[in-house]
């Protein structure tokens, strides 16, 4: 095990599957998070999972950190106990790549830039060797992508492509941040895509943006009504590219209160994935393009 603990001042520890993201590390921090949760420990009060790790918020009036620590560790072997089927569902995200929002936005910060000469789709192309932007739209979209983990903002999903390590895309972040991102921009960083669910400072690449809000407090948003967020870990997403006609038409719909995400129940296996990737992927697709 790669297994890393760190305390997180009095009142937070810090449990590290692995260094690097992978759906192995994904799998065994879900199962270890979910083994902390059962156990009921006194004084958790919070459990927030990420990519390949997990924090845990206590109270150390209740229980001593030194003594927390003993009692997460006690469920280590949860993790290699990680169930790899998950019962998820996929989610057909509509993106406007190229849009002009994102472009105008782009523009004005390319001193902030790796490339100032290009856009950030330009780039992302030529530093993953395809020809053109459009080629490298079509491997963004073309295979699903898991989600897994949602915040650093409220609702931003974090999205790693379910392919070959080595096809994966890597885009790195801009030199220095942005103070402005369109809200619902569909951005890259490293190996993660994302989805900023609000307005703000931001630093990785902007390809495009989505009609579909991810994120309501006010919970005004028809399929947003029982819960202000919609992404969650584990979920399945299949991005799908529409034109200026097809945003404003959702758009519309999302006002009206008529819009509904596409998507559909699915499991996700992940020695099948491992074994048949390109496989897994397609049964994924069949099941979205049968809902």
């Amino acid at each position: 095990m790669k297994t890393r603990y760190t305390y997180g001042g009095d009142e937070h520890i810090y449990v590290e599957m692995d260094e690097e993201m992978s759906l192995d590390a994904f799998f065994k921090s879900l199962s270890m998070s979910n083994a902390v949760r059962e156990a009921n420990i006194a004084g958790v009060t919070e459990i927030c999972p990420a990519n390949a790790s997990f924090q845990v918020r206590f109270d150390p009036d209740v229980t001593a950190p030194d003594v927390m620590l003993a009692k997460i560790k006690e469920l280590e072997h949860k993790a290699e106990e990680a169930e790899k089927r998950l019962s998820t569902r996929i989610i057909e995200i509509p993106v406007y790549y190229q849009d002009p929002w994102t472009h105008e936005t782009l523009m004005r910060f390319r001193e902030r830039h790796q490339d100032p000469s290009g856009t950030d789709l330009d780039y992302a192309a030529r530093i993953n060797g395809y020809d053109n932007a459009e080629a490298f739209i079509e491997a963004h979209h073309s295979q699903p992508w898991f989600v897994s983990m949602v915040g650093f903002v409220a609702g931003l999903p974090f999205l790693y492509q379910l392919v070959e390590r080595e096809k994966q895309l890597q885009v790195p972040k801009y030199l220095s941040p942005r103070t402005d991102t369109p809200k619902l921009t569909v951005g890259y960083g490293g190996c993660f895509s994302c989805i900023y669910s609000v307005r703000g400072a931001g630093g990785y690449q902007m390809f495009g943006i989505t009609p579909m809000p991810i994120y309501d407090p006010e919970q005004s948003v028809s399929y947003l009504k029982d819960f202000m967020v919609f992404f969650r870990p584990g979920d399945i997403v299949k991005w799908k590219p529409i034109d200026r006609k097809e945003y404003d038409r959702i758009v519309a719909e999302v006002e009206a209160g008529t819009y509904q995400p596409r998507m559909a129940e699915v499991t996700f296996d992940l020695d099948d994935f491992n074994a048949d990737m390109r496989g897994t992927n397609a049964k994924l697709m069949e099941a979205l393009n049968g809902a």
